[in-house]
Protein backbone atom coordinates (compact mmCIF):
# COMPACT_ATOMS: atom_id res chain seq x y z
CA UNK A 1 0.00 0.00 0.00
CA UNK A 2 2.83 2.49 0.87
CA UNK A 3 4.72 1.78 -2.26
CA UNK A 4 1.64 2.09 -4.50
CA UNK A 5 1.64 5.50 -2.73
CA UNK A 6 4.93 6.42 -3.57
CA UNK A 7 4.21 5.77 -7.26
CA UNK A 8 1.56 7.46 -7.34
CA UNK A 9 3.23 10.49 -5.98
CA UNK A 10 6.09 10.11 -8.29
CA UNK A 11 4.11 10.27 -11.44
CA UNK A 12 1.68 13.05 -10.12
CA UNK A 13 2.73 16.49 -11.71
CA UNK A 14 4.32 19.01 -9.08
CA UNK A 15 2.16 21.11 -7.83
CA UNK A 16 2.85 24.89 -9.06
CA UNK A 17 2.55 25.70 -5.39
CA UNK A 18 4.55 23.01 -3.72
CA UNK A 19 7.96 25.48 -4.40
CA UNK A 20 6.67 29.01 -4.10
CA UNK A 21 9.25 31.08 -2.85
CA UNK A 22 7.98 34.05 -0.45
CA UNK A 23 8.42 37.69 -1.06
CA UNK A 24 11.37 37.90 0.81
CA UNK A 25 13.00 35.40 -0.94
CA UNK A 26 12.50 36.86 -4.38
CA UNK A 27 13.96 39.92 -2.79
CA UNK A 28 17.27 38.15 -1.74
CA UNK A 29 16.79 37.03 -5.55
CA UNK A 30 17.10 40.10 -7.08
CA UNK A 31 19.58 41.81 -4.63
CA UNK A 32 21.91 38.60 -5.61
CA UNK A 33 21.48 39.16 -9.39
CA UNK A 34 22.00 42.86 -9.13
CA UNK A 35 25.43 42.47 -7.10
CA UNK A 36 26.53 39.93 -9.61
CA UNK A 37 25.62 42.76 -12.69
CA UNK A 38 27.86 45.69 -10.81
CA UNK A 39 31.09 42.87 -10.01
CA UNK A 40 30.78 42.44 -13.64
CA UNK A 41 30.50 45.90 -14.74
CA UNK A 42 33.15 47.12 -12.40
CA UNK A 43 35.47 43.97 -13.77
CA UNK A 44 34.98 45.26 -17.18
CA UNK A 45 35.49 49.23 -16.59
CA UNK A 46 38.79 47.75 -15.05
CA UNK A 47 39.80 45.57 -18.29
CA UNK A 48 39.94 47.51 -21.53
CA UNK A 49 39.46 44.68 -23.77
CA UNK A 50 36.46 44.66 -25.20
CA UNK A 51 35.46 40.88 -27.64
CA UNK A 52 32.23 40.90 -27.65
CA UNK A 53 31.14 42.09 -24.32
CA UNK A 54 33.37 39.76 -22.63
CA UNK A 55 36.21 40.99 -21.07
CA UNK A 56 39.42 38.68 -21.55
CA UNK A 57 43.19 38.19 -21.70
CA UNK A 58 44.75 38.37 -24.97
CA UNK A 59 45.56 34.74 -26.61
CA UNK A 60 48.19 35.88 -29.23
CA UNK A 61 50.67 34.25 -31.75
CA UNK A 62 53.90 36.10 -32.19
CA UNK A 63 55.39 36.29 -36.07
CA UNK A 64 58.23 37.56 -38.10
CA UNK A 65 57.36 40.07 -41.08
CA UNK A 66 56.89 36.89 -43.34
CA UNK A 67 54.33 35.24 -41.18
CA UNK A 68 56.47 32.88 -39.63
CA UNK A 69 55.15 32.00 -36.20
CA UNK A 70 57.37 32.64 -33.38
CA UNK A 71 56.84 30.30 -29.81
CA UNK A 72 53.64 28.61 -28.77
CA UNK A 73 50.38 30.88 -28.77
CA UNK A 74 50.92 32.95 -25.64
CA UNK A 75 47.82 34.57 -23.05
CA UNK A 76 48.70 37.71 -22.56
CA UNK A 77 47.26 40.33 -20.30
CA UNK A 78 45.78 43.62 -21.49
CA UNK A 79 48.23 45.95 -19.73
CA UNK A 80 51.06 44.05 -21.58
CA UNK A 81 53.34 46.58 -23.11
CA UNK A 82 56.21 46.99 -26.29
CA UNK A 83 58.71 46.54 -23.43
CA UNK A 84 57.65 43.42 -22.25
CA UNK A 85 56.70 42.08 -25.31
CA UNK A 86 60.40 42.56 -26.67
CA UNK A 87 61.85 40.60 -23.15
CA UNK A 88 59.21 37.58 -23.96
CA UNK A 89 60.43 37.71 -27.62
CA UNK A 90 64.27 37.54 -26.64
CA UNK A 91 63.51 34.76 -24.37
CA UNK A 92 61.64 32.82 -26.84
CA UNK A 93 64.69 33.60 -29.65
CA UNK A 94 67.03 32.69 -27.12
CA UNK A 95 69.09 35.99 -27.96
CA UNK A 96 72.18 36.50 -25.62
CA UNK A 97 72.35 39.62 -26.25
CA UNK A 98 69.04 41.64 -26.19
CA UNK A 99 67.55 43.03 -29.84
CA UNK A 100 65.36 45.70 -29.56
CA UNK A 101 62.05 45.32 -31.34
CA UNK A 102 59.00 46.95 -33.12
CA UNK A 103 55.40 45.14 -32.63
CA UNK A 104 52.71 45.81 -35.02
CA UNK A 105 48.71 44.58 -33.98
CA UNK A 106 46.24 45.24 -35.85
CA UNK A 107 48.20 47.30 -38.15
CA UNK A 108 49.36 49.75 -36.11
CA UNK A 109 52.61 49.55 -33.80
CA UNK A 110 52.28 48.74 -30.41
CA UNK A 111 52.77 52.22 -28.50
CA UNK A 112 51.70 51.69 -25.45
CA UNK A 113 49.61 48.66 -23.57
CA UNK A 114 48.28 46.51 -25.83
CA UNK A 115 45.14 46.17 -24.10
CA UNK A 116 44.85 50.38 -24.78
CA UNK A 117 46.32 49.82 -28.63
CA UNK A 118 43.59 47.28 -29.27
CA UNK A 119 40.64 48.75 -27.49
CA UNK A 120 41.07 52.50 -29.82
CA UNK A 121 40.99 50.40 -33.16
CA UNK A 122 38.19 48.13 -32.03
CA UNK A 123 39.71 44.76 -32.57
CA UNK A 124 38.47 41.70 -31.78
CA UNK A 125 40.29 39.48 -29.36
CA UNK A 126 37.57 35.96 -30.04
CA UNK A 127 40.52 35.11 -32.67
CA UNK A 128 44.09 34.95 -32.10
CA UNK A 129 45.86 38.25 -32.29
CA UNK A 130 48.72 38.13 -34.66
CA UNK A 131 51.59 40.23 -33.36
CA UNK A 132 54.13 41.12 -35.79
CA UNK A 133 57.49 41.95 -34.54
CA UNK A 134 60.00 43.77 -36.69
CA UNK A 135 64.19 43.97 -35.47
CA UNK A 136 65.71 47.61 -34.86
CA UNK A 137 68.84 48.99 -35.09
CA UNK A 138 71.09 48.58 -32.12
CA UNK A 139 72.12 52.02 -32.42
CA UNK A 140 70.08 54.81 -33.26
CA UNK A 141 71.25 57.68 -35.09
CA UNK A 142 70.75 61.29 -33.22
CA UNK A 143 68.79 63.67 -35.71
CA UNK A 144 70.61 66.67 -37.46
CA UNK A 145 69.81 69.89 -35.70
CA UNK A 146 71.36 72.92 -37.92
CA UNK A 147 73.62 73.85 -40.47
CA UNK A 148 77.19 73.59 -39.05
CA UNK A 149 79.16 74.38 -42.89
CA UNK A 150 78.08 76.21 -45.81
CA UNK A 151 80.89 75.73 -47.35
CA UNK A 152 81.34 76.96 -51.23
CA UNK A 153 83.57 75.66 -54.14
CA UNK A 154 81.06 74.92 -57.28
CA UNK A 155 80.54 77.94 -59.44
CA UNK A 156 76.98 75.92 -60.98
CA UNK A 157 74.08 73.93 -59.65
CA UNK A 158 75.06 71.19 -57.83
CA UNK A 159 73.42 67.92 -59.41
CA UNK A 160 74.49 65.09 -57.08
CA UNK A 161 75.80 64.12 -53.66
CA UNK A 162 77.08 60.92 -52.19
CA UNK A 163 78.48 60.01 -49.24
CA UNK A 164 81.48 57.29 -49.33
CA UNK A 165 80.37 53.81 -48.19
CA UNK A 166 82.72 54.25 -44.49
CA UNK A 167 80.55 57.71 -44.50
CA UNK A 168 84.02 59.41 -43.84
CA UNK A 169 83.98 61.42 -47.28
CA UNK A 170 81.31 63.13 -49.27
CA UNK A 171 81.90 63.54 -53.18
CA UNK A 172 79.25 66.04 -55.04
CA UNK A 173 78.79 66.84 -58.90
CA UNK A 174 77.83 70.07 -60.61
CA UNK A 175 77.06 72.00 -63.40
CA UNK A 176 80.49 73.53 -63.15
CA UNK A 177 81.63 70.05 -65.44
CA UNK A 178 83.78 69.15 -61.99
CA UNK A 179 83.53 66.53 -58.98
CA UNK A 180 84.43 67.83 -55.79
CA UNK A 181 85.48 65.80 -52.68
CA UNK A 182 84.82 67.38 -49.41
CA UNK A 183 85.70 65.75 -45.91
CA UNK A 184 82.87 65.82 -43.42
CA UNK A 185 84.95 65.58 -40.16
CA UNK A 186 86.50 68.86 -41.12
CA UNK A 187 83.60 70.29 -43.01
CA UNK A 188 86.23 71.32 -45.92
CA UNK A 189 87.47 70.77 -49.65
CA UNK A 190 89.48 68.25 -50.59
CA UNK A 191 90.11 67.51 -53.90
CA UNK A 192 88.29 69.12 -57.52
CA UNK A 193 88.40 66.46 -60.59
CA UNK A 194 88.51 67.99 -63.49
CA UNK A 195 87.77 66.18 -67.17
CA UNK A 196 84.20 66.50 -67.98
CA UNK A 197 83.14 69.01 -70.84
CA UNK A 198 79.57 69.45 -70.07
CA UNK A 199 77.18 68.79 -66.54
CA UNK A 200 78.13 66.30 -64.25
CA UNK A 201 74.57 64.28 -63.23
CA UNK A 202 75.40 61.72 -61.51
CA UNK A 203 78.00 60.29 -59.62
CA UNK A 204 78.30 56.89 -57.40
CA UNK A 205 81.25 55.51 -55.01
CA UNK A 206 82.43 51.45 -55.67
CA UNK A 207 81.21 49.73 -52.19
CA UNK A 208 85.00 49.40 -51.60
CA UNK A 209 85.44 53.47 -51.02
CA UNK A 210 88.09 53.12 -54.06
CA UNK A 211 87.11 54.76 -56.71
CA UNK A 212 84.66 57.14 -57.42
CA UNK A 213 82.45 56.80 -60.87
CA UNK A 214 80.86 60.06 -62.76
CA UNK A 215 79.01 60.45 -65.66
CA UNK A 216 77.44 63.58 -67.38
CA UNK A 217 75.74 65.12 -70.18
CA UNK A 218 79.41 64.91 -72.01
CA UNK A 219 78.26 61.24 -72.58
CA UNK A 220 81.47 60.03 -70.99
CA UNK A 221 81.79 58.39 -67.77
CA UNK A 222 85.21 58.99 -65.76
CA UNK A 223 86.86 57.40 -62.40
CA UNK A 224 88.77 59.25 -59.74
CA UNK A 225 90.86 58.43 -56.87
CA UNK A 226 89.30 59.66 -53.76
CA UNK A 227 92.39 60.00 -51.76
CA UNK A 228 94.50 62.06 -54.80
CA UNK A 229 91.70 63.53 -56.68
CA UNK A 230 93.28 62.23 -60.08
CA UNK A 231 91.50 60.52 -62.25
CA UNK A 232 92.06 56.86 -62.95
CA UNK A 233 92.66 56.28 -66.71
CA UNK A 234 91.00 58.58 -68.93
CA UNK A 235 87.02 58.75 -70.36
CA UNK A 236 85.53 56.06 -71.01
CA UNK A 237 83.46 56.30 -74.22
CA UNK A 238 80.85 54.34 -75.81
CA UNK A 239 77.26 56.19 -74.96
CA UNK A 240 75.47 58.50 -77.54
CA UNK A 241 73.90 60.56 -75.43
CA UNK A 242 74.25 61.78 -71.87
CA UNK A 243 74.57 59.76 -68.75
CA UNK A 244 71.85 59.00 -66.30
CA UNK A 245 72.53 56.69 -63.88
CA UNK A 246 75.20 54.46 -62.64
CA UNK A 247 75.79 51.59 -60.61
CA UNK A 248 79.06 49.20 -59.23
CA UNK A 249 78.94 45.59 -58.78
CA UNK A 250 78.16 44.45 -55.34
CA UNK A 251 80.93 43.86 -52.88
CA UNK A 252 80.07 40.30 -51.92
CA UNK A 253 80.15 38.87 -55.75
CA UNK A 254 83.45 40.59 -56.52
CA UNK A 255 86.27 42.25 -54.28
CA UNK A 256 87.48 44.76 -55.06
CA UNK A 257 84.91 45.80 -57.55
CA UNK A 258 85.92 45.60 -60.63
CA UNK A 259 82.41 45.80 -63.13
CA UNK A 260 79.97 49.24 -63.44
CA UNK A 261 76.99 49.66 -65.35
CA UNK A 262 75.96 53.07 -66.35
CA UNK A 263 72.82 54.01 -67.91
CA UNK A 264 72.43 56.45 -70.93
CA UNK A 265 69.76 58.91 -72.66
CA UNK A 266 70.63 56.39 -75.82
CA UNK A 267 68.80 53.33 -74.86
CA UNK A 268 71.29 51.32 -73.66
CA UNK A 269 72.95 50.26 -70.34
CA UNK A 270 76.90 49.71 -70.50
CA UNK A 271 78.51 47.06 -69.00
CA UNK A 272 82.27 48.23 -68.20
CA UNK A 273 85.67 46.55 -66.76
CA UNK A 274 87.03 49.67 -65.23
CA UNK A 275 90.64 47.92 -64.44
CA UNK A 276 90.30 46.99 -68.46
CA UNK A 277 88.68 50.31 -69.19
CA UNK A 278 86.68 48.68 -71.48
CA UNK A 279 82.72 48.07 -72.38
CA UNK A 280 82.21 44.59 -71.78
CA UNK A 281 78.63 44.03 -72.64
CA UNK A 282 75.79 46.72 -74.05
CA UNK A 283 72.49 46.40 -73.00
CA UNK A 284 70.13 47.75 -76.01
CA UNK A 285 66.46 46.66 -75.40
CA UNK A 286 65.11 49.34 -74.15
CA UNK A 287 63.26 52.09 -76.94
CA UNK A 288 63.63 55.21 -75.20
CA UNK A 289 66.12 57.13 -72.53
CA UNK A 290 67.00 54.64 -69.96
CA UNK A 291 66.28 56.63 -66.56
CA UNK A 292 67.73 54.80 -63.56
CA UNK A 293 69.56 51.33 -62.85
CA UNK A 294 70.34 49.25 -60.32
CA UNK A 295 72.20 46.07 -60.08
CA UNK A 296 71.49 43.49 -57.40
CA UNK A 297 72.94 40.50 -55.52
CA UNK A 298 71.39 38.22 -57.00
CA UNK A 299 73.16 38.46 -60.00
CA UNK A 300 70.70 40.77 -62.12
CA UNK A 301 70.57 44.00 -63.01
CA UNK A 302 67.31 46.15 -63.08
CA UNK A 303 66.71 49.31 -65.72
CA UNK A 304 64.35 51.72 -65.96
CA UNK A 305 63.11 53.29 -69.01
CA UNK A 306 60.93 56.45 -70.77
CA UNK A 307 59.94 53.46 -73.41
CA UNK A 308 57.25 52.71 -69.78
CA UNK A 309 58.85 48.99 -68.80
CA UNK A 310 61.35 47.78 -66.43
CA UNK A 311 64.19 45.12 -67.94
CA UNK A 312 65.76 42.82 -65.89
CA UNK A 313 69.32 41.50 -67.39
CA UNK A 314 71.55 38.76 -66.50
CA UNK A 315 74.81 40.29 -65.29
CA UNK A 316 77.12 37.59 -66.66
CA UNK A 317 76.13 37.84 -70.24
CA UNK A 318 73.52 40.47 -70.92
CA UNK A 319 70.76 38.56 -71.69
CA UNK A 320 67.45 39.37 -70.55
CA UNK A 321 65.71 37.57 -67.65
CA UNK A 322 62.33 39.42 -67.81
CA UNK A 323 60.65 42.33 -68.78
CA UNK A 324 58.12 43.84 -65.74
CA UNK A 325 55.07 46.12 -67.79
CA UNK A 326 52.30 47.72 -65.78
CA UNK A 327 52.85 51.68 -65.92
CA UNK A 328 51.60 53.83 -68.44
CA UNK A 329 54.40 57.01 -68.56
CA UNK A 330 57.71 56.81 -68.48
CA UNK A 331 59.42 55.49 -65.38
CA UNK A 332 61.48 57.68 -63.30
CA UNK A 333 63.26 55.77 -60.41
CA UNK A 334 63.99 52.09 -58.94
CA UNK A 335 64.57 51.06 -55.39
CA UNK A 336 65.66 47.95 -54.10
CA UNK A 337 65.01 46.29 -50.86
CA UNK A 338 68.87 45.36 -50.65
CA UNK A 339 70.48 48.72 -51.90
CA UNK A 340 71.95 50.27 -48.56
CA UNK A 341 73.63 46.49 -48.09
CA UNK A 342 75.38 46.37 -51.31
CA UNK A 343 75.89 50.18 -51.40
CA UNK A 344 77.94 50.05 -48.30
CA UNK A 345 79.71 47.06 -48.78
CA UNK A 346 81.70 45.59 -45.70
CA UNK A 347 81.09 48.72 -43.58
CA UNK A 348 78.51 48.86 -40.75
CA UNK A 349 77.57 51.63 -38.62
CA UNK A 350 80.65 51.48 -37.23
CA UNK A 351 82.86 52.20 -40.18
CA UNK A 352 85.99 49.71 -39.76
CA UNK A 353 87.91 48.95 -41.92
CA UNK A 354 88.36 45.17 -42.68
CA UNK A 355 92.27 43.83 -42.54
CA UNK A 356 91.86 42.40 -46.23
CA UNK A 357 89.86 41.91 -49.37
CA UNK A 358 88.88 38.25 -48.11
CA UNK A 359 87.34 39.48 -45.12
CA UNK A 360 86.15 42.50 -46.23
CA UNK A 361 84.19 40.37 -49.20
CA UNK A 362 83.06 38.07 -46.28
CA UNK A 363 81.55 40.71 -44.46
CA UNK A 364 79.90 42.50 -47.53
CA UNK A 365 78.14 39.13 -48.15
CA UNK A 366 76.97 38.94 -44.19
CA UNK A 367 75.68 42.53 -44.50
CA UNK A 368 74.32 41.51 -47.53
CA UNK A 369 72.10 38.40 -46.33
CA UNK A 370 71.43 39.97 -42.91
CA UNK A 371 69.52 42.57 -45.30
CA UNK A 372 67.68 39.98 -47.32
CA UNK A 373 66.60 37.43 -44.73
CA UNK A 374 67.36 34.52 -47.48
CA UNK A 375 63.78 36.30 -48.86
CA UNK A 376 64.16 37.49 -52.92
CA UNK A 377 65.13 41.02 -53.74
CA UNK A 378 62.20 43.40 -54.12
CA UNK A 379 62.29 46.02 -56.29
CA UNK A 380 59.56 49.16 -56.45
CA UNK A 381 59.82 51.65 -59.76
CA UNK A 382 58.17 55.06 -59.17
CA UNK A 383 56.75 56.81 -62.80
CA UNK A 384 55.15 59.61 -64.07
CA UNK A 385 51.67 57.92 -64.20
CA UNK A 386 51.36 58.65 -60.42
CA UNK A 387 51.93 55.12 -59.63
CA UNK A 388 54.59 52.46 -57.94
CA UNK A 389 54.87 48.94 -58.64
CA UNK A 390 56.31 46.80 -56.07
CA UNK A 391 58.08 43.35 -57.52
CA UNK A 392 60.11 40.14 -56.83
CA UNK A 393 62.11 40.61 -60.17
CA UNK A 394 64.14 37.54 -59.68
CA UNK A 395 61.29 35.21 -59.53
CA UNK A 396 58.26 36.64 -61.22
CA UNK A 397 57.28 38.96 -63.85
CA UNK A 398 54.24 39.78 -61.70
CA UNK A 399 53.54 42.62 -59.41
CA UNK A 400 53.13 42.45 -56.08
CA UNK A 401 51.53 45.93 -55.51
CA UNK A 402 50.40 48.59 -57.44
CA UNK A 403 50.76 51.11 -54.82
CA UNK A 404 48.67 54.54 -55.50
CA UNK A 405 48.18 57.36 -53.63
CA UNK A 406 50.34 60.13 -55.12
CA UNK A 407 48.51 62.64 -57.51
CA UNK A 408 51.59 63.64 -59.30
CA UNK A 409 54.77 62.11 -60.52
CA UNK A 410 56.77 60.17 -58.51
CA UNK A 411 60.63 61.33 -58.39
CA UNK A 412 62.38 58.93 -56.00
CA UNK A 413 61.14 55.67 -53.99
CA UNK A 414 64.02 54.32 -51.43
CA UNK A 415 63.95 51.53 -49.02
CA UNK A 416 65.04 51.91 -45.40
CA UNK A 417 68.08 49.96 -44.82
CA UNK A 418 66.63 47.23 -42.83
CA UNK A 419 63.91 47.09 -45.61
CA UNK A 420 61.06 47.40 -43.69
CA UNK A 421 59.63 50.40 -44.86
CA UNK A 422 59.80 52.46 -48.61
CA UNK A 423 59.28 56.41 -48.90
CA UNK A 424 58.64 58.25 -52.22
CA UNK A 425 58.90 61.65 -53.28
CA UNK A 426 56.88 63.30 -55.52
CA UNK A 427 55.74 66.74 -57.37
CA UNK A 428 52.65 66.45 -55.44
CA UNK A 429 54.37 68.01 -52.51
CA UNK A 430 54.08 64.76 -50.12
CA UNK A 431 56.43 62.16 -48.86
CA UNK A 432 54.73 59.07 -48.93
CA UNK A 433 55.23 56.00 -46.41
CA UNK A 434 55.01 52.16 -47.32
CA UNK A 435 55.14 48.75 -45.96
CA UNK A 436 58.32 47.52 -47.62
CA UNK A 437 57.95 44.29 -47.82
CA UNK A 438 54.03 44.04 -48.98
CA UNK A 439 54.01 48.02 -51.03
CA UNK A 440 50.63 48.76 -48.28
CA UNK A 441 50.15 52.55 -47.79
CA UNK A 442 51.01 54.02 -44.06
CA UNK A 443 51.08 57.01 -44.17
CA UNK A 444 51.39 60.79 -46.21
CA UNK A 445 53.76 63.06 -44.47
CA UNK A 446 52.92 66.82 -45.43
CA UNK A 447 54.96 70.06 -44.76
CA UNK A 448 56.75 71.12 -48.00
CA UNK A 449 55.38 73.62 -50.26
CA UNK A 450 57.40 72.77 -53.50
CA UNK A 451 57.99 69.44 -55.05
CA UNK A 452 59.82 66.34 -53.54
CA UNK A 453 62.94 66.12 -55.62
CA UNK A 454 64.60 63.34 -53.33
CA UNK A 455 64.91 61.52 -50.06
CA UNK A 456 67.84 59.67 -47.37
CA UNK A 457 66.98 57.58 -44.81
CA UNK A 458 69.14 57.15 -41.28
CA UNK A 459 71.28 54.52 -41.12
CA UNK A 460 68.83 52.86 -38.23
CA UNK A 461 65.61 53.32 -40.60
CA UNK A 462 63.77 55.51 -37.85
CA UNK A 463 64.30 59.05 -39.75
CA UNK A 464 63.62 60.10 -43.26
CA UNK A 465 64.86 63.45 -44.84
CA UNK A 466 63.55 64.72 -47.95
CA UNK A 467 64.84 67.31 -50.93
CA UNK A 468 62.29 69.76 -51.83
CA UNK A 469 62.02 72.84 -54.29
CA UNK A 470 60.92 74.92 -51.54
CA UNK A 471 64.69 75.43 -50.66
CA UNK A 472 64.06 73.19 -47.02
CA UNK A 473 64.66 69.68 -46.22
CA UNK A 474 62.74 68.13 -44.24
CA UNK A 475 63.12 65.28 -41.00
CA UNK A 476 60.39 62.77 -40.92
CA UNK A 477 60.35 60.36 -37.89
CA UNK A 478 59.24 56.85 -39.06
CA UNK A 479 57.41 56.30 -35.78
CA UNK A 480 54.85 59.26 -35.21
CA UNK A 481 54.38 59.63 -39.05
CA UNK A 482 55.00 63.29 -38.37
CA UNK A 483 57.66 65.85 -38.95
CA UNK A 484 61.13 65.69 -36.51
CA UNK A 485 63.03 68.71 -37.84
CA UNK A 486 62.45 71.39 -40.11
CA UNK A 487 65.69 72.67 -41.98
CA UNK A 488 65.25 76.18 -43.97
CA UNK A 489 68.34 78.15 -45.11
CA UNK A 490 69.16 77.21 -48.50
CA UNK A 491 68.89 80.21 -51.18
CA UNK A 492 67.24 77.94 -53.79
CA UNK A 493 66.13 74.21 -54.69
CA UNK A 494 67.70 71.41 -52.89
CA UNK A 495 68.25 68.77 -55.67
CA UNK A 496 70.04 66.33 -54.11
CA UNK A 497 70.72 65.18 -50.11
CA UNK A 498 72.42 62.38 -48.22
CA UNK A 499 72.41 60.94 -44.90
CA UNK A 500 75.49 59.15 -43.70
CA UNK A 501 76.36 60.28 -40.97
CA UNK A 502 75.41 63.91 -40.90
CA UNK A 503 73.61 65.12 -43.64
CA UNK A 504 74.98 66.65 -47.36
CA UNK A 505 72.64 68.73 -49.36
CA UNK A 506 73.27 70.96 -52.61
CA UNK A 507 70.81 72.65 -55.68
CA UNK A 508 70.39 75.29 -57.66
CA UNK A 509 72.46 77.57 -54.93
CA UNK A 510 76.57 76.10 -55.78
CA UNK A 511 77.14 76.12 -51.98
CA UNK A 512 77.50 72.36 -50.48
CA UNK A 513 75.72 72.72 -46.64
CA UNK A 514 76.60 70.04 -44.00
CA UNK A 515 74.31 69.02 -40.96
CA UNK A 516 75.55 67.18 -37.98
CA UNK A 517 73.76 64.84 -35.55
CA UNK A 518 73.15 66.29 -32.09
Amino acid sequence: KQATQRVRTADAPPSPFAHKPNDSTMMSTQETKRRKRQYAEAAAAATPIDAGGERVNIIAQLEDAEGVPTGPQLDLPHDADPKQLEELLNALLQNDDKVPFAFYAADAEVMGQLGDHLRAREASVEQVLRIVYQPQALFRVRPVTRCSSAIPGHAEAVLSVAFSPDGKHLASGSGDTTVRLWSHETETPKHTCKGHTNWVLCISWSPDGRVIASGGMDKEVRLWDPVTGAAVGGAMKGHKKHITALAWEPAHVAYPPVRLASASGDGTVRIWNTVHRNCELSLTAHTNSVTSIKWGGEGLIYSASRDTTVFVWDAKDGKVVRQLKGHGHWVNTLALSSEYAIRTGPYDHKAVKPDNDEEAKGKALERYKAATGGKPERLISGSDDFTMFMWTPGTSKQPLNRMTGHVQLINHVLFSPDGRWAASASFDKAVKLWDGHTGVFVATMRGHVGPVYQIAWSADSRMVVSASKDSTLKVWNVRTKKMELDLPGHADEVYAVDWSPMVGRAGLNPTLKLYPQL
